[in-house]
């Protein structure tokens, strides 16, 4: 797990034992601060997903499996912690609708404990087997951003110009990341090109976050509007476009932050590959096609706090759907931890 003093790029771990704490990068107050929280209840952690402290598919995956295990944290007896997990899971899996990890991650959780003798089991086994889980499912996504660099890095072109859009880096995940592992893994293999990082309007993700992962790695990047990107198309100054998900229908349509449907249209106008990177977990095989993905709405004042500390007057209407869907033609490659993958997906369907 992610060390607290690599603060490269320290995204969440458990701290102690069953009744330890989760440590957690404050994703908000970047780049300008490094604030680590100690989550210590279930509540903090979902505070801490709604508002996008911590966020990417496969982060919050992870963060809502360790939120289980602090449910329970200094409880005994059998039944309370049964019951307490049976009220608090709900919760957990619905604070974000659209990234399928968390859903998975808590459904995996709680199937997993159906599946123990809890009726011989006492409380602090229940708990130590939950923990045991939610750090297993740490250290699988580790190994997971780890394998999709490994599987993507070829793709990556020698001199070329990538652009990426939101973050899908180290900050998204429990390890490397997703589409930023990819970039990361072919760079260390001795390729060399440079970056755009769309800003990612409105909680710039692109420009706050993603940037300062790139430079921190000593790539080359440079942060663009996201209204510009048609422009760097247009003149030719864009190579391959490569992205994460958030969740991937069964039929290969991506869901991902919104704005990126825009790319993939660019991308498709002016013949430049585009791939999405994602794990295992990201794909939803009980959803047949993207039109079935719910698609969270977030709060207008993600939008207009910019122009102040108060809503503009008049009749204004502000929409703010966080994510979009690509559909699966404009897709060339899904690159997870199995390889560059292409519908049915029969590598990772269980």
């Amino acid at each position: 797990m992610h060390s607290p003093t690599d603060r490269n790029f320290f995204t969440l771990s458990w701290q102690g034992d069953v009744d330890g704490s989760l440590l957690l990068l404050d994703q908000t107050r970047l780049p300008h601060e490094e604030t680590i929280l100690d989550l210590q209840s279930p509540d903090e952690v979902i505070d801490c997903i709604v508002r996008l402290a911590v966020r990417g598919a496969p982060a919050i995956g992870v963060a809502g499996a360790y939120a289980l295990c602090l449910a329970t944290r200094g409880m005994t007896d059998r039944e309370e912690i049964l019951e307490r997990l049976h009220e608090v899971a709900p919760r957990v899996r619905d604070c974000r609708p659209t990234a399928v990890n968390l859903e998975t991650m808590v459904k995996r959780m709680m199937h997993s404990l159906a599946m123990t003798d809890v009726n011989t089991a006492s409380g602090l086994d229940i708990r130590n087997h939950l923990l045991h889980l939610a750090q297993t499912i740490d250290q699988e996504d580790q190994d997971f951003c780890d394998r999709i660099g490994q599987s993507g890095a070829e793709v990556v072109p020698e001199g070329g110009t990538i652009i990426t859009h939101c973050n899908a880096g180290a900050l998204a995940t429990a390890g490397s990341g997703t589409a930023l592992s990819v970039l990361y893994a072919a760079w260390e293999s001795g390729r060399r090109f440079s970056v755009l990082a769309d800003e990612t309007r409105p909680l710039l993700q692109g420009s706050r976050i993603t940037a300062w992962e790139l430079q921190k790695k000593g790539i080359p990047v440079e942060v663009i509007c996201d209204g510009a990107a048609g422009s760097y198309f247009q003149r030719g100054k864009v190579d391959m476009v490569i992205t994460g998900a958030d969740r991937i229908a069964a039929n290969g349509d991506a869901a991902n932050k919104i704005g990126t449907y825009m790319l993939a249209t660019l991308a498709a106008a002016h013949a430049v590959p585009f791939y999405i990177a994602a794990p295992s977990s990201t794909f939803d095989f009980q959803t047949e096609s993207g039109q079935l993905i719910p698609i969270e709405e977030r709060d207008e004042k993600e939008i207009w706090y910019p122009l102040g500390e108060t809503r503009p007057e008049g009749k204004i209407r502000y929409g703010n759907p966080a994510f979009d869907v690509t559909p699966a033609p404009l897709i060339k490659g899904w690159i997870t931890e199995e390889g560059i993958l292409q519908p049915p997906f029969s590598e990772i369907r269980d």
